[in-house]
């Protein structure tokens, strides 16, 4: 009888200090750490491929705008032909350079003849020359529109990287909240799988001690009913693996974008640290400030609205504009005015034009002056929010880092209780009952420490997210 109780004491101090991961994984597991799923993520996530569209999309509107500084060809032709009478027929040909300074260059060709034509468009027979430039002298000078486009839409391009850095961020937050989701309901059915061991080593022995007449019949019905109770909630601990297997293969795609499955074979990290511990409060505080996405958007958004109130005071401006065309009959018509160009033949002219009350102009500018005013509000607003959240959530984090600490030391107490109680009971001293609460205890506390860890990788993920920092960025950079 001795030798029996021995053994089970064994086996039953054995399943107590059994190391959870033990329990349930073969020789043929696999370890999927979190940098791991990072690289993964990186590879063929369709949200992150999307977003990267974005940052296409950002050198387009960069290229559309440079659009305007582009050459254009141009060329107009009209005949008239009445009752067997040439009224006119006209040829005009041009070619614009607009340029980044202010002057627009051009260069041309007209060749209009016809009974009936405008004096002011006649040309020699052999067609006319130009070449000619634009030059503002007030309004356009400086700065004009094509200007204001393209430096907005440069801005533009930084607030696509920003809002495609928004958009990663968001799905690695939300992917990584569902991967340590994966690892708590792993260690929950680790943690199932050691109660039932335990209470089923513990129902066969009672069961012995009754064939021995140490112990009455009705105690094998209470380590029965224990030991159903922990095959129910090892059940429903599966159930929560599974599910948590499927929400994390959400985020699972291949380099073809074909959606991959998490293999049963597969284990979360052990370590809720592989990510290394959390900055500095002031490191992260002002990493915020400079690469937050969001306040990257709302800076880029101002610098928009800086360039269109300095288009806008441009305006108030009056529009004078100089325009002067050297001419020279064609060469390629008439041989003998081969050397007529830039010689004593020109066209200028001035264009000139001022409203006189200047209501739509001031009008822009005072909205423009708005507008940046409320931006600069929305930044102040934005930017104390977001530095009070990293700091809320800090310190969460230093929480539940205390918390984690005082529950491991709880779980060790629990189970020097419960090694106690067991050897009062395999003497004789003690009674199931109570070798069932202090395991109880025990599996609750180690219950809680897994939810604590599960808080603490939690809180880690919104601590970087909150700071505006991609713990995957290495791998999507």
């Amino acid at each position: 009888m001795k030798q029996l109780l021995s053994r089970i004491s064994v086996i039953l101090g054995f399943l107590a200090f059994c190391p959870e991961d033990k329990l349930k994984a073969g020789n043929d597991s696999t370890i999927f750490g979190i940098k791991e799923f990072y690289r993964q993520l990186a590879i063929g996530h369709p949200i992150v491929k999307q977003a990267a569209l974005l940052s296409e999309m950002a050198r387009q509107e960069i290229r559309l705008a440079r659009g305007f500084f582009d050459p254009k060809l141009s060329a107009l032709h009209e005949f008239k032909d009445f009752k067997s009478q040439n009224y006119f027929n006209t040829w005009h040909t041009e070619v614009k350079i607009p340029t980044a300074f202010g002057p627009d260059f051009k260069v041309g060709f007209e060749q209009n003849t016809g009974a009936y034509l405008n004096p002011k468009e006649s040309t020699p027979s052999s067609g006319l020359l130009y070449a000619g430039v634009v030059l503002p002298v007030a309004q356009g000078l400086l700065f004009d529109e094509r200007r204001a486009v393209l430096q907005q839409a440069q801005y533009m391009s930084r607030i696509m990287e920003a809002e495609r850095v928004k958009i990663i961020n968001k799905i690695v937050l939300q992917a990584t909240k569902d991967y340590w989701q994966w690892y708590a309901a792993h260690k929950q059915m680790q943690l199932a799988q050691k109660g039932v061991e335990l209470a089923r080593v513990r129902y066969e022995a009672v069961k012995i001690r009754i064939e021995q007449g140490d112990l009455a019949a009705i105690d094998s019905v209470e380590a029965k009913i224990t030991l159903q109770e922990r095959e129910i909630a090892l059940n429903n601990s599966l159930v929560f693996l599974n599910n948590a297997r499927l929400i994390l293969s959400n985020h699972l795609w291949n380099d073809k974008s074909e959606p991959l499955e998490l293999a049963e074979n597969v284990l979360p990290t052990q370590n809720i640290h592989e990510l290394g511990e959390s900055d500095q409060l002031e490191t992260l505080l002002q990493y915020a400030r400079e690469n937050h996405p969001e306040l990257l958007k709302l800076d880029f958004k101002i610098k928009q609205l800086e360039v269109g109130r300095k288009l806008a005071i441009e305006m108030l401006k009056p529009v004078i504009n100089l325009n002067y065309n050297f001419l020279g009959q064609s060469p390629f018509f008439d041989e003998s005015n081969s050397g007529a160009f830039f010689r004593n033949n020109y066209k200028y002219g001035i264009d000139f034009s001022f409203p006189l009350f200047l209501r739509k102009e001031r009008a822009k500018l005072a909205q423009t002056n708005i507008k940046l005013k409320q931006a600069r509000f929305e930044f102040a607003q934005l930017n104390r929010e977001i530095l009070n959240d990293i700091q809320a959530v800090y310190n969460d984090l230093q929480n539940f880092r205390e918390q984690i600490r005082q529950q491991e030391r709880v779980v060790n107490n629990y189970q020097i209780l419960l090694n106690g109680e067991q050897i009062k009971f395999l003497n004789g001293e003690s009674s199931l009952f109570l070798v069932n609460s202090r395991e109880a205890k025990l599996l609750e506390g180690e219950q809680k420490l897994i939810d604590f860890q599960f808080k603490y990788a939690k809180s880690f993920a919104e601590l970087l997210w909150a700071a505006g920092r991609n713990p995957a960025g290495e791998w999507m950079d």
